[in-house]
């Protein structure tokens, strides 16, 4: 387990790995097959198959100092049908478990497009002697689809699902000395053999741009561990800080009649608060508790003790806790996402957890953990976990690290979507499983449940599918559909907490609503090639804008970072993912290349305008409206530094800065002077008609603001219609389009614009929007 210097109490957990290390395998070190040369090595490339592979405790979210790794050295056999399984013979293939096998480490390697679509691993164990008296559980951290086991030549149980946990209890099955496993898997991916459909995410047997090679079979750690007859099976963890306690509620296995559970919670190894309960929902006290957040992420132990009527211990499992919640709230008038009661923007990355050396599953626990790492090095607080869910390491490292995580859920194939009831329905199940096992987890604050329209049936079952998420787990946000806006969707749901766009390169968003805050789920995608650095399955090569080298791709990327701000300020855009933390397979829009070898930014410069962008949201001032005087005469004031002494005018109709004084020519006064009236669209806004020609008013088209006469339109009417907010830059006035909200009326080099402020146009450009989008409601030159 990695240490935590950051929290004493972790030394339990240190403990625990250490002493789990000592049972890695039966019978001395698990040997591994040699891996296959990858297409690209990382790092950790050459330390994953010396001794056992990935050896580490794998659920530091509820630990027990017994256990058993099975990582290792199996036996396989890969077929293109259904074939029984074989007992108690070799099987002809070796494989490194738990790689995938389609991988370089797992030592198989395998094409894409193999149709050998089931495979039947073998290997032998043997039980410690020191766990007789208790059950043996089975456990599987992920078997990607479709999962039948044996022990002994008898069935113990099946799993469909290929991102979620199971365990089987498999005791009766056992013997007292060596036993053997046998596990079948069928994984179709996307060849819809037997008409099948599972959740893939971006797998596919054909892989180019955005899709990656298929992964099969065991790809998460293999393992025993030894429980009491009446056993703890799951314990869910809800921080409520109002009342400075976490509510827990205890699941367990076998008979707990007359049993009760003792929860303590400690800090630094010091018990601070106790509870007794039953199985139903208590609260244990954490006094004074300190707020888990990415700049403090702190962890509390929370040790559960399973007990006899008697009150005898009969279990115990460790825990740790972050303390924190994720609510929505206005903030200024706009609905906002917060962190313990404050806003903070969102600001991650979109990753998508490939390896070249071993696809879905990282080939170390310090690789594991390095993408989270670097998150915080490059100055984000945030990640969405793209189309794939990690192991529980991996969450075990954000929460410890301190990242937001946004978890999608596993999408059916983007390709020829018409899922039977059958088959949405155990993509609902799957989703379930998935909510059910990382719910008590800090760093997860959001779900994601469609992506782009992938898998997606109807309006209804989208809408449908949230609700539930949400009415599962209440106290996370829930994003119905990520990208409503883009590719096969089938529209804006409309629920949830979050609207999210895609929009490629951007940055772009909606608008904020009553019930949705504002987010871009996907955006940017600036490429940059490093040869000797790069892989792609299909030969061919992406990115949605290629840039020459680092340094224009910094300068890029830091103009798209100051346009997310401006929509921050000016729309109300609440978080960004950014596509993405590293290249993949033909897809080169990463901060790092496909093997973690090289940063492809100035990371200096990226982190210091990430943590300026989260700083400020931390004190955004308002953008209220603003009440103007209506059928008053008045002169609008730049107010960027250095040009104060310009003013809003028309010449041949369009409109400029253009500096005014006294002296100036009466005709430059009056063209300087607009009446104030009730907007023409909405009496709750402004228009603004011109002194010296009635009848016209202050426009936009096509960007470019003039002056137009009121032709009674309904669209000269929304476009001559402003909205007055608190001046963007805090004080002043801004006038925000009626028609196209987040776009304000700015000078640009002695022009007048609608700008968003997000970069593309010259007029349109990041630096000092909000400066030039603040005005002054002066006097009027012209009275």
């Amino acid at each position: 387990m990695t240490p935590t210097a950051h929290h004493p109490a972790r030394a339990l957990l240190t403990l625990l790995a250490l002493v789990a290390g000592l049972l890695v395998a039966p019978t001395g070190p698990a040997r591994a097959v040699p891996g296959k040369p990858p297409p690209l090595t990382t790092p950790w490339t050459s330390q994953a198959l010396t001794g056992t592979p990935l050896p580490e405790y794998p659920r530091p979210q509820m630990t027990r100092p017994d256990w058993l790794t099975l990582n290792g050295e199996w036996q396989l056999r890969q077929s293109a049908t259904d074939d029984p399984p074989q007992f108690g013979t070799d099987l002809p293939d070796r494989v490194n478990v738990p790689f995938p096998v389609e991988s370089a480490l797992s030592g198989v390697q395998r094409a894409a497009n193999d149709n050998r679509h089931y495979l039947y691993y073998r290997r032998t164990f043997t039980v410690p002697p020191a766990w007789s008296g208790r059950r043996t559980l089975l456990h599987f951290g992920a078997v990607d689809w479709q999962s039948t086991v044996w022990v002994n030549g008898r069935q113990a149980g099946t799993h469909t699902g290929g991102y979620d946990a199971f365990a089987l209890d498999v005791t009766p099955h056992l013997t007292g000395g060596s036993n053997e496993l046998v596990v079948k898997v069928w994984d179709p991916t996307d060849s819809r053999q037997h008409g099948s459909l599972p959740p893939i995410g971006k797998q596919t047997e054909t892989p180019d741009g955005i899709f990656y090679t298929p992964v099969s079979g065991i790809w998460q750690t293999v393992w025993l561990e030894p429980v009491p007859t009446a056993s703890i099976s799951r314990v869910d963890l809800t921080p409520h800080l109002a009342t400075n306690t976490v509510r827990v509620r205890v699941h367990t296995r076998g008979d707990v009649s007359g049993h009760s559970v003792l929860a303590e919670a400690l800090d630094g190894g010091t018990v601070v608060g106790t509870a007794t309960g039953g199985f139903t929902e208590f609260s244990v006290p954490v006094p004074h508790a300190r707020r888990w957040s990415p700049d403090d992420p702190y962890l509390y132990d929370l040790r559960v003790t399973l007990r006899a009527a008697g009150g005898a211990p009969v279990d115990r499992t460790t825990h740790y806790v972050g303390m924190r919640e994720i609510t929505t709230g206005m903030v200024n008038g706009v609905l906002r996402p917060k962190l313990n009661g404050q806003f903070v923007f969102q600001l991650g990355t979109l990753d998508q957890g490939y390896w070249p050396d071993g696809l879905y599953t990282a080939p170390t626990d310090a690789a594991l953990a390095f993408d989270l790492q670097k998150h915080k090095d490059l100055g984000f607080n945030m990640v969405r976990k793209h189309i794939k869910v990690e192991p529980q390491r991996w969450f075990y490292h954000a929460d410890r690290l301190g990242l937001l995580v946004w978890q999608d859920i596993p999408s059916l194939t983007a390709q020829n979507v018409d899922a039977t009831d059958a088959q949405q329905a155990q993509f609902e199940a799957e989703a379930r499983e998935i909510v059910d096992e990382h719910r008590s987890s800090p760093s997860v604050v959001a779900y994601t449940v469609y992506n782009e329209g992938w898998g997606e049936r109807a309006l209804a079952d989208t809408r449908r599918v949230g609700q539930n998420v949400k009415n599962q787990d209440p106290t996370r946000l829930v994003n119905v559909h990520s990208g409503h806006n883009c590719c096969q969707s089938l529209g804006d749901p409309g629920t949830g907490d979050i609207d999210d766009w895609h929009v490629y390169l951007g940055p772009a968003a909606p608008s904020p609503s009553a019930t949705r805050i504002s987010v871009l789920g996907e955006f940017g995608g600036l490429g940059l090639r490093v040869p000797g650095h790069e892989y792609s399955p299909s030969g061919n090569f992406f990115a949605y804008e290629w840039q020459p080298n680092p340094t224009a791709l910094t300068d890029r990327y830091l103009g798209l970072v100051a346009g997310t701000r401006n929509l921050m300020i000016g729309k109300g855009l609440s978080a960004s993912v950014y596509t993405e933390i590293t290249d993949l397979e033909g897809e080169l829009n990463g901060f790092l290349t496909y093997d973690r070898r090289v940063v492809k930014m100035d990371q200096a410069r990226v982190r210091a305008a990430h943590l300026a962008l989260i700083e400020h949201s931390t004190r955004l001032g308002s953008t209220a409206p603003v009440a103007l005087p209506t059928h008053a005469r008045r002169s609008l004031q730049v107010t960027t530094p250095g040009h104060t002494n310009r003013y809003l005018r028309h010449r041949d109709s369009l409109a400029f800065t253009d500096v005014v004084d006294a002296a100036s020519p009466a005709l430059l006064r009056q063209d300087a002077t607009y009446t104030v009236r009730p907007g023409l669209a909405d009496p709750g806004c402004y228009s603004f008609e011109s002194v010296n020609y009635p009848g016209q008013y202050l426009r936009h088209s096509h960007s470019r603001v003039r002056n137009a006469p009121d032709d009674g339109t309904a669209l000269l009417r929304a476009d001559a219609t402003w909205c007055a907010r608190v001046g963007l830059t805090g004080s002043g006035v801004s006038l925000e389009s009626y028609n196209y909200r987040g776009r304000y009326l700015r000078h640009h080099d002695a022009q007048v614009w609608l700008s968003d402020g997000t970069g593309g146009e010259p007029w349109n450009q990041p630096a000092l929007w909000a400066e030039d989008s603040t005005w002054a409601v002066a006097a009027p030159w012209a009275p």
